[in-house]
């Protein structure tokens, strides 16, 4: 398997629990979150989604679709989010969020390994490719985050 390590962070003009409340909203992705296809609840978890499993189907600029299991191992509100992934991608993702004077940081981390085997075959040449292709998909979620609270988007990366 392919291993990828991502670091994502989206900088907002907005506080810290609205930004919270929609990232925690797992199943209502789909509406504001360009590239993410569908979002099924296997099971709940508790009142903070612990323990919760969800089915995420992704879309992207290349032309595969993607999707895994997710399942919520932690989360303390408003500011982190936690689990891992299994399916077509294997591994672990941690939201964090930090909020100071009215601006929110919402960093992302992701670390996967790839399952497919076309893709571990790809990798030493496509790996540049892929790390775009979840560049712009994580783009489009900063943005659609920021659109969804009514704020502004002042950075990505």
């Amino acid at each position: 398997m392919a291993e990828y390590r991502f670091l994502t962070t989206w900088l907002l003009d907005c506080e810290r629990e609205p930004a919270w409340e929609v990232l925690h909203d797992t199943v209502r992705w789909p509406e504001w979150w360009r590239g993410v296809v569908s979002v099924k609840e296997l099971e709940p978890g508790d009142e903070n989604h612990v323990g919760g499993r969800y089915r995420i189907a992704w879309r992207s600029r290349l032309p595969y679709p993607l999707e895994f299991e997710f399942a919520v191992s932690e989360a303390e509100r408003p500011a982190l989010m936690a689990g891992t992934a299994e399916g077509e991608l294997a591994g672990t993702g941690r939201w964090r969020l930090f909020e100071h004077q009215g601006t929110t940081a919402v960093l992302y981390e992701w670390n996967v390994a790839t399952t497919k085997p076309w893709m571990n075959l790809l990798s030493p040449v496509a790996r540049p490719v892929f790390a775009w292709n979840h560049d712009v998909v994580m783009g489009w979620g900063g943005e659609g985050l920021a659109r969804r609270l009514g704020a502004r988007l002042l950075a990505r990366g």
